[in-house]
């Protein structure tokens, strides 16, 4: 004990009650020795009572408060000052006996010592992975309350910083331990902090401190099974992580009808088949974002783009039709182009501001109906 004050730093730094526990299993495994040697030559030191005989009287938090490299320069220092007082105690003929026993000894503790933070460390590893998969389904169902950011960050999740959520298939042929491994590595190599579960076949991955949702994808990808992937747009925390996820779940569900989708492929990138297939979410985005200010605009956009859409994506048909210059039609659709973000030339980005100009127009025959109803009805002298 002497020895460990002068020469381990953090031993003496410890609370007088850890240092006592520390002086405990020394004098365990000294008397284990004692015992085994006394037991004869052919007792075996291995076995599963060697650890718990060294360990076993040490509470488990200990396990908590010295590492696994202090407990090494432990037993290292232990056996150092064992054998230095051995030839002191003992008779010269019997010296060189005692210290290959104790080397024999020493060899079975280091192994029995290994496995004492091996089995903590497994049963970490398993409290942790289900923590982790608690929070990605809390984040999934919109419960991201003060309790669930506690359990985040006692995973060491950095709350600062954009959020992303990824989600694809998990890939079939590897265990759930070794996925989500490969994807903490990937996603830290790229400096963004990392959660993620399996959640039946669906691997979900959220992604902290990432500047665009498709580059952050990119980095984890390559992991996930065969099939879409799928990134939402970025939240500005956890708390907002499940409008996100929201997204992404719902791109997911319709990524089959869009087979040349890439990967991964954003969230905004599949509102035409989000909508058609009932996500109110992309309906309200495409009407507000993408109808809504072709119509304040210009009335002539609107006008412009049906022209063009009826033609084929003719400029000079459009240009005949509406009975203007094709210079005119290129200007209109360039305006169109930079107010939505969706270019009239790409076949892509064409099919979404169809499906936009078919929703604002509907929203608008709705509006007009429900203004009809509210008004009252007119005498029937007046009809």
């Amino acid at each position: 004990m002497a020895r460990m004050e002068a020469d381990m730093a953090w031993f003496r730094h410890l609370p007088a009650e850890d240092r006592s526990w520390v002086g405990v299993i020394v004098q365990a495994g000294i008397r284990g020795f004692v015992e085994w040697y006394a037991a004869g030559p052919d007792t075996p030191v291995t076995g599963p009572d060697l650890a718990a005989s060294v360990y076993g009287a040490a509470p488990r938090a200990l396990a908590g408060v010295i590492t696994l490299q202090q407990t090494v320069d432990l037993v290292r220092l232990s056996i150092a000052v064992v054998e230095e007082n051995l030839d002191h105690l003992l008779e010269p003929a019997d010296a060189p006996d005692v210290h290959a026993a104790v080397s024999r000894y020493a060899r079975e503790v280091a192994f029995a010592t290994a496995e004492v933070y091996a089995r903590a460390a497994e049963q970490r590893g398993a409290w942790d992975a289900r923590l982790e998969a608690l929070v990605v389904d809390a984040v999934l169902r919109g419960e991201t309350d003060e309790a669930i950011l506690s359990r985040a960050g006692a995973l060491g999740w950095d709350s600062r910083g954009a959020v992303a959520v990824v989600l694809g298939n998990a890939p079939a042929r590897r265990s759930e331990a070794t996925v989500i491994d490969a994807v903490r590595r990937a996603a830290r190599s790229a400096g963004l902090d990392v959660l993620c579960g399996v959640q039946g076949h669906r691997l979900v991955v959220l992604l902290a401190g990432a500047g665009d949702p498709r580059a952050a994808a990119s980095a984890v990808s390559g992991l996930f099974g065969p099939g879409p992937v799928i990134a939402g747009p970025l939240a500005d925390g956890l708390p907002q992580a499940h409008l996100a996820a929201r997204s992404a779940v719902a791109a997911a569900k319709v990524a089959a009808a869009w087979p040349g989708a890439p990967r991964p492929a954003l969230s905004s990138e599949l509102l035409p088949e989000r909508a058609l297939a009932g996500d109110a979410t992309a309906r309200a985005h495409l009407v507000e974002e993408v109808y809504r200010p072709l119509l304040e605009a210009r009335g002539t956009l609107i006008e412009t783009l049906t022209a063009y859409f009826s033609t084929g994506g003719s400029i000079e048909g459009t240009a005949r039709e509406l009975f203007v210059h094709p210079n005119t039609v290129r200007y209109r659709l360039r305006q169109a182009a930079d107010l939505t973000g969706f270019s009239p030339g790409s076949p892509r980005d064409a099919f979404t501001l169809q499906i936009a100009l078919a929703l604002g127009r509907l929203h608008d025959v709705g509006r007009a109906a429900e203004s009809a109803l509210d008004t009252p009805a007119a005498n029937v002298g007046d009809l």
